[in-house]
């Protein structure tokens, strides 16, 4: 089972503040991603900022999505201090 992503703040240098179904805030660095497929259009800052909640997980404008686990697994516990 996976949690669903409630929402999602794009910051600089491509990376994304999630927030997940049990509250919990991670985040993500899509940097690693952004040589690849469909991710590389993402470098353009504005693209980058059309990211939004779809169903459980995230998509941009451009059809691009990343499920809801990648997310979760791949990114660290966000720190507010």
């Amino acid at each position: 089972m996976y949690l669903a992503v409630k929402s999602v703040k794009p910051l600089k240098d491509y990376q994304l503040l999630l927030t997940f179904e049990n509250n919990e805030e991670r985040m993500f660095d899509m940097s690693p991603l952004l040589n690849k497929g469909i991710f590389q259009q993402l470098k353009d800052q504005n693209l980058f900022s059309t990211v939004k909640v779809c169903f459980d997980t995230i998509c941009w404008d451009n059809d691009a999505d990343l499920c809801p686990e990648i997310l979760y697994e791949q990114s660290e516990p966000y720190n507010h201090s």
